[in-house]
């Protein structure tokens, strides 16, 4: 048996709010308490640590990450505002500076260049990349440049035709180089044709990016555009054991099923799965206008490749269903991409096919499960809660490309616009939530997520940090059904998922504008966490535990 003695801090707990220490025996908490009774256990432990006051949280889970393309971006050019790039302009510098440097281990040019993260709303210019951009900047070889969304790409002349895009749908074929759909995927499984040495390279280098950020859990969302399944069996072996020092990963993948057969043979293939659920699109994105929408988009000029000016609905409410109803039967959970209000209409009709028929409880007993969900009306709200669906939400989404000057202002207009991501009366209903990055769409930074549903523009759409917090922890546990055993609270018996933290400033935390059940004062016993204020620095990580393994460490 191994045992950390954590000491003179500030320990984040509800079972005793006011603990300054924390003892860990062979991956379990044993005790937390006070400092003065911690100097007594000092001799018993293997290690100890001075936290110097830092804070002791349970770690963070991340419900919805693609871990390869997380992996293949960090090593990719990165075109996302986090980057530096903000205009147009810079978007092409860095390209051409990514394939100057790729010419020098690849000089015949045959290797894909792959570029992630742009968003022209988000450029003064508002000009999105072309075909002819990366074909000029990039010397003609093959450019697969993904927008942030994932849901449309711009490629080069070169990748088009070595994937011969020219007869597929999704293509453009006025030349701006968007992909999209099938054309989208078809690109997608060219350029994800890599090798078995740089594909665990991109596994564990997203892994360890997520470790270094507090998190000790992830939800994969696998699917076949994105990983193999043998892919996905690489991914769930590497991060077994907690002995190999990496986050737990929770496998989901995403198959459509048409009879419980179906799903039954998936299970037997991949028996490690926790759902067959992720991304499984209902429909597309807000920023590829391929999200399924009940009115046109507002900036509908012109819609890449030739998209509906309402977007796509990829599956219809009977698919849905059919799905939904051979998951329930095979035992474990279902679950669907769905973003625009058109496609949680269709979601909402599927779920109540499978209620006539099998009867509600079916569907209650499989705790299904929606990513995303950013429009949530009053009859969706009653539909989640009378058929006990989740929801996995990213809050970032809506600090990245919410508000009325965002992104999602500009494709929907301010009104339409206002009325997503209603975090308040998803918590208020009492809709479980777990919250996550969506990977590499927005980063791995889960304080970034729970800042996110503090500063909502909407006010009556804010939460705590408090609850926010208990999504991003907590939450992911609950939804992957693993929470039986404490996972996501620091308490004795609860094994040992832990982040510490230097924050200068922790705080209770209600959203301004909103009243809080809780008070602040210190007297009162509600555990603490770090200042989120706009000002307020940035937590930094310290340290990462998963099952009493450390996966990220800073202290000597």
């Amino acid at each position: 048996m191994t045992s950390t003695l954590y000491r003179n801090g500030v320990v984040h707990s509800p079972a005793d709010p006011f603990a300054e220490a924390l003892l860990v025996d062979d991956g379990v908490v044993t005790w937390l308490g006070a400092e003065d009774t911690a100097a007594g256990l000092a001799a018993r432990a293997d290690r100890v640590i001075d936290l110097d006051g830092a804070l002791v949280t349970p770690g963070f889970v991340d419900a919805h990450v693609h871990v390869l393309e997380t992996g293949l971006a960090a090593e990719s050019v990165d075109l996302s505002a986090h980057a530096g790039v903000t205009t147009h302009a810079a978007a092409l510098d860095a390209l051409a500076a990514g394939a100057r440097e790729l010419d020098g281990s690849d000089p015949g040019g045959a290797e894909v260049l792959l570029a992630f993260g742009w968003d022209e709303q988000a450029w003064p210019e508002r000009r999105p990349l072309s075909r002819d951009d990366l074909d000029a900047a990039c010397g003609g070889r093959p450019v697969y440049a993904s927008r942030v969304d994932g849901h449309s790409a711009v490629v080069s002349s070169a990748l088009a035709r070595v994937a011969g895009l020219e007869s597929l749908p999704g293509w453009d074929p006025s030349g701006t180089g968007v992909v999209t759909g099938e054309a989208h995927h078809a690109v997608s499984g060219v350029v994800r044709q890599v090798s078995p040495g740089r594909r665990s390279r991109a596994y564990r280098t997203a892994l360890a990016a997520a470790a270094a950020r507090g998190i000790v859990g992830l939800h994969e969302m696998s699917e076949p555009n994105m990983d193999t399944r043998d892919g996905l069996r690489e991914l769930v072996a590497l991060t077994a054991d907690p002995a190999g020092a990496l986050p737990h990963v929770v496998a989901y993948r995403g198959e459509l099923c048409e009879t419980p057969d179906d799903a039954r043979q998936l299970l037997a293939d991949l028996p490690f799965l926790t759902g067959i659920a992720g991304d499984l699109c209902a429909d597309g994105s807000i920023g590829s206008r391929t999200a399924a929408l009940r009115q046109p988009y507002a900036d509908v000029l012109p819609g890449p490749a030739g998209a509906p000016a309402d977007g796509r609905l990829f599956l219809s409410a009977e698919e849905i269903a059919a799905h939904l109803a051979a998951c329930s039967a095979a035992g474990t959970q279902g679950g669907f991409h769905v973003i625009g209000d058109r496609a949680m209409d269709e979601v909402v009709r599927g779920l109540e096919l499978v209620a006539d028929e099998h009867g509600p409880s079916t569907l209650r007993a499989a705790h299904h499960r929606l990513e995303h969900a950013l429009f949530v009306d009053a009859s969706a709200l009653a539909a989640l809660l009378l058929y006990g669906v989740a929801l996995s939400v990213q809050p970032a989404f809506d600090s990245t490309f919410g508000g009325s000057r965002g992104m999602y202002a500009g494709r929907l207009g301010v009104a339409r616009a206002s009325n997503l991501s209603p975090f308040a009366d998803l918590a208020s209903a009492g809709v479980p939530l777990a919250f996550g990055s969506d990977t590499p769409v927005t980063p791995l930074d889960p304080w970034q997520g729970v800042r996110a549903t503090l500063t909502h523009e909407d006010t009556t759409q804010r939460i705590s940090a408090r609850s926010a917090f208990r999504a991003h922890t907590r939450g992911g546990w609950r939804l992957a059904g693993l929470d039986h055993t404490g996972a996501g609270e620091l308490r004795v018996g609860a094994p040992a998922h832990l982040a510490v933290w230097r924050a200068e400033q922790l705080a209770v935390q209600s959203a301004e504008g909103r009243l809080s059940q809780w008070n602040p004062e210190a007297r009162a016993g509600q555990p603490l966490l770090p200042d989120l204020s706009e000002d307020a620095p940035e937590p930094q990580c310290l340290q990462t535990v998963r099952d009493g393994v450390v996966l990220h460490d800073t202290f000597d």
